[in-house]
């Protein structure tokens, strides 16, 4: 569990029919305990972004299998990465407090084109980190490349949000995995969000079987976001030329430094499920030492 976590509670979905329910029920995961109070009065925002391809678009194979051919594929942000672009930028509509918003992407050069769709979205400066070195499928990396360009930044964001999930590979291991690099609490899959009016605390729901569940904690934080939480916006045609002034930092391994990308490899176990069960015991006890 990680640390500053509560007790657990829930109340039970609302009728799909009937008038819905705020967040906010009686119970609430308190995430406070232990975390240590900001003493700014200004709020940051920096949100997490991935470059995939469109769903819509025909996805070819490499002929070695490494990977997809993207020689004319259509390539956007991610759409779970907009609602958290969005959550962003109608937080600081409905308040005077936010300082920024960062928009941060890993990813080849022409990412930055989805990059400029975050800043003509809302988002202040952009930080692409790119470098072939860095590109990678492992989350546990990319969550280690991430966190070291947030602690490069040097200040410190109240609200770090990205979408709970990417859909070029259907995961999404980077937000928690990046919450446990930065030592902050993570809130997944939220459906609603209250950031209390001194800009400290905050209130999530998410869903959870057969239930809501309300999570309560300090900033800063991490959130991955829910579709439905918010509708994302099309960027304008003035707004995406804007865009093109905005300040976008540029990052390479070199700027970060100290990264260590294992390669965890995967293994497959043969045979019938007796002896497959009985080789996987040994490599969790013998290799892996966790039983």
């Amino acid at each position: 569990m990680p640390a500053g976590l509560g007790a657990a509670s829930t109340h039970p979905l609302p009728d799909p029919l009937a008038s819905p329910v705020p967040c906010g029920g009686p119970g609430r995961r308190d995430r406070t305990r232990g975390r240590p109070r900001r003493e700014t009065d200004s709020v940051r925002i920096l949100t997490i972004i991935k470059q995939v391809p469109d769903s819509n678009a025909h996805i070819k194979v490499l002929g070695d299998g490494s990977g997809i051919d993207t020689t004319g594929l259509k390539m956007v942000c991610d759409p779970f990465d907009e609602f958290g672009i969005e959550l962003a930028v109608q937080t600081r509509e409905k308040r005077k407090d936010v300082e920024e918003i960062v928009a941060m992407l890993l990813g080849p050069d022409k990412a930055a084109e989805t990059l400029r769709v975050a800043l003509a979205m809302g988002a202040d400066r952009g930080v692409h980190i790119c470098d072939d070195a860095l590109i990678s499928q492992d989350e546990q990396f990319i969550a280690q490349v991430l966190a070291a360009a947030i602690k490069k930044e040097g200040v410190t964001f109240d609200l770090i949000v990205r979408g709970k999930q990417t859909i070029d590979l259907d995961s999404g291991e980077t937000g928690p995995a990046l919450a446990e690099r930065l030592g902050l609490p993570h809130v997944a899959a939220i459906t609603a969000l209250d950031v209390s009016a001194d800009g400290k605390t905050f209130k999530a729901c998410r869903r959870i079987e057969g239930a809501e569940e309300v999570v309560e904690g300090s900033l800063p934080a991490v959130l991955t976001i829910e579709k439905g939480l918010v509708e994302p916006r099309y960027p304008s045609l003035p707004n995406l030329m804007k865009a093109k002034k905005k300040p976008v930092t540029r990052l390479t391994s070199a700027d970060l430094g100290g990264l260590n990308k294992e390669s965890r490899g995967c293994r497959f176990i043969e045979g019938e499920p007796p002896q497959v069960a009985k080789e996987l015991v040994r490599l969790l006890r013998e290799e892996a030492k966790v039983l």
